[in-house]
């Protein structure tokens, strides 16, 4: 079974249109023609289009807070200016960077959260059995899981739960090109293949956020 049945976390992508995400991310479809570009709080289409590939942490945070959670650019915004995601002189977008997104949702919503500059997959799954998930920083490929890693970080994804043999851990995919990518699962070791050693965890409130 693909989906996640216990975590309880809802599944988003950093594309307005899930069933767009794998024409977008490759290039195939302009991001200025996602139809649901508004759906993403962005302030325009050409917001929309420059962010949203970049914004694969600021939508584990949207499903780490939950079903109340803001819209995607709220949460870019909140982000933004606590330095989480920065933009540099040539119009670079750097981020999404752990500290300063750290402080963002402690602050903002109150949510106890910490950086792991250093971290191992039995370390994540000992923050899954203290009630946390995690912030992983993955490479991009985890979606083609039938396909050798190409490497490891650049991308994170929401790791909810450990399946249900404990053999593997269930995560969220910001760029899932479809349900089973969106909500996974993979074995530790498979897992590891694509994982970089660092994230962020978080403790889940057991009550909406509102933000302020």
């Amino acid at each position: 079974m693909n989906s996640c049945t216990t975590c309880g976390f809802p599944s988003h992508t950093q594309f307005a249109s899930p069933d767009l995400v794998q024409a977008i991310a490759t290039g195939e479809l302009p991001a200025t023609e996602d139809p649901a570009w508004r759906e993403s709080g962005a302030a325009d289409v050409e917001d929309y289009a420059r962010w949203c590939g970049h914004l694969c942490g600021a939508t584990c945070l949207r499903m780490a807070l939950g079903a109340e959670a803001p819209s995607l650019f709220e949460l870019r915004d909140g982000a933004v200016k606590f330095g989480a995601y920065t933009v540099d002189g040539e119009g670079e977008i750097r981020g999404m960077i752990y500290a300063p997104a750290v402080d963002f949702v402690r602050e903002v919503y109150g949510v106890e959260a910490e950086v792991h500059r250093s971290l191992t997959v039995e370390e994540i799954g000992e923050l899954l059995d203290a009630g946390r998930v995690v912030i992983a920083s993955v490479h991009y490929a985890i979606r083609r899981p039938h396909e050798p890693s190409p490497g490891r970080g650049g991308h994170l994804v929401l790791v909810t739960a450990r399946t249900g043999d404990g053999r593997g851990f269930h995560f969220h995919n910001p760029s899932g090109t479809d349900a089973a990518t969106r909500m996974a699962q993979l074995p530790v070791e498979r897992f590891e293949d694509y994982f970089a050693g660092r994230g962020m965890s978080l403790r889940a409130p057991s009550a909406p956020v509102t933000g302020a």
